[in-house]
């Protein structure tokens, strides 16, 4: 099984890159975030996701593990195969995409070619709680509390898991949604408001 191949980008096309390796050249389908991190010449590592089927032995390349993470996480939703996941993440930044599940914005994955109302709401339904109770989302949730004023229940709580799967520390999150009030915000709104502090 790959983890990831490290090489010299020899090829580059609509939805694909080839590494070469030690004069052998792995051709691995990827989202146009990846292929637009990468340039023709020159040394790039991808993180490799293996789709196996009896007529077919397709590579998925990533730039990011975030990235492959996400598309893992997509394919494992119902109706959604390697195709459409790589045009979701085509669609928006690895950060865009995950704050769109975590808030239910359907709008922003439904930007992607070949993504019906109907796909984005079943990935919203099927991954939303999933991803908010990764370890990384959880762990500054009980803390944020005490950072803002009272009123913001589960929306606060969802909030601080979202900015966490982002990447912010805790000490960041309760730093950025310090003084904003959430009972007038919903989620998406304090998470905005939150990095609008970040940005200052």
């Amino acid at each position: 099984m790959f983890n990831y191949i490290e090489g010299v980008v020899a090829e580059l096309g609509g939805g694909f890159a080839v590494i070469d390796c030690g004069g052998v050249g792995f051709e691995l389908n990827a989202s146009q975030n990846t292929i637009a991190a990468l340039k023709m010449g020159e040394r790039a590592r991808l993180y490799v996701r293996e789709a196996v089927k009896e007529d077919a032995f397709d590579l998925y390349g990533f730039a990011t593990r975030d990235e492959k993470r996400l598309f893992e996480l997509l394919i494992s939703v119902s109706g959604v195969g390697p195709k459409a996941a790589l045009s979701i993440l085509s669609a928006s930044t690895s950060e865009t995409l995950t704050m769109a599940i975590l808030t239910g914005d359907e709008k922003a994955l439904t930007v992607a070619p070949g993504i019906g109302k109907k796909i984005a709401q079943r990935v919203i339904y099927e991954l939303r709680d999933k991803m908010a109770r990764e370890p990384a989302a959880a762990a500054p949730s009980a803390g944020v509390g005490a950072a803002v004023p009272a009123g913001g229940g589960d929306r606060l709580t969802d909030a601080a898991a979202a900015l966490s799967v982002l990447g912010y520390s805790s000490a960041e999150i309760s730093a950025a949604l310090r003084g904003v009030d959430a009972s007038s915000l919903d989620t998406e709104g304090l998470i905005r408001a939150a990095l609008k502090n970040m940005m200052k």
